[in-house]
């Protein structure tokens, strides 16, 4: 008990002073926050994808969801003491669901401002961004970005995309590879091909488990190409957000996403 009145106290705590300091002339009841209403209600209902390997999917073998967003929410509903409610949510309607109520919480997604100007996001918990891999042989050879960008080096990116547009910006001295669908440049890789093919961390996390001849050649803080990764909430319930917003800074400094991080981003 002692945790979770810790988390509430410090959401709580800060939307109490803000209410405090309205004039009692123009002071109206304020709707319950989600907060209150999942405290109350003992359910935190979160809506998420399940199409997102890593973060959010189906479990083939218990059909039930799994992943680093689903680990993170699960989490805060133990945090919390309640119970998780799974709601099915599409990326075309994350705000729109939101907006009407379908789901207090949205499982994570990228920062954006067209979805910041209808919904709030929580702090960052992690970020999105390039990295490069190779066969587990080559890691050491290739240990930088600077290394890859040398003559001879062989990248392979598919075509039209914007890695391959990454990869001529990156590596103006390598040879470019750019690969035609439904080839793609981990396979040249594998095929020993291409040296080096570049893709998103969270993309590259589920490769290297699928793949362990693969490894990825930089640690997170090398990414490049970086954008945040946040929870989406409402932005009309600011004592929902705080709470949010702590129980995530909690949880960075504890070491929690690091260990998330690692365990299905392959980061270290």
């Amino acid at each position: 008990m002692l945790r979770r009145d810790l988390f509430v106290a410090a959401a709580l705590g800060t939307g109490t002073a803000l209410l405090a300091g309205a004039s009692p002339a123009n002071a109206q009841t304020p709707a319950p926050s989600r907060l209150a209403r999942v405290l109350e209600s003992g359910v935190l209902r979160v809506g998420t994808t399940g199409d997102f390997n890593p973060m959010s999917f189906r479990d083939t073998a218990t059909n039930s969801y799994a992943g680093y967003d689903i680990e993170a929410m699960t989490q805060l509903a133990a945090d919390l003491e309640v119970q998780i409610e799974w709601v099915v949510a599409e990326w075309a309607t994350i705000t729109a669901g939101i907006a009407a109520d379908r789901y207090d919480i949205f499982s994570g997604a990228s920062v954006n401002v067209a979805r910041a100007r209808v919904a709030a996001f929580s702090v960052p918990y992690t970020e999105a961004g390039t990295v490069p891999l190779a066969n587990a042989a080559n890691a050491e050879r290739f240990g930088s970005w600077e290394a890859i960008n040398a003559e001879g080096v062989r990248v392979a990116v598919s075509m039209g995309t914007v890695f391959e547009e990454q990869a001529r910006r990156h590596f103006p001295n390598a040879t470019i590879q750019a690969v035609q669908t439904p080839a793609t440049g981990f396979q040249e890789v594998l095929a020993g091909r291409a040296d080096v093919t570049i893709t998103s961390n969270v993309e590259g996390g589920t490769l290297v488990q699928r793949f362990p001849e693969l490894r990825i050649l930089v640690p997170g803080s090398e990414m490049r190409n970086r954008r945040p990764f946040a929870y989406v909430v409402a932005q009309d319930d600011q004592i929902w957000l705080n709470f949010v917003n702590t129980w995530v800074t909690l949880k960075r400094t504890e070491g929690f996403f690091a260990g998330l991080d690692a365990r299905w981003l392959g980061q270290s």
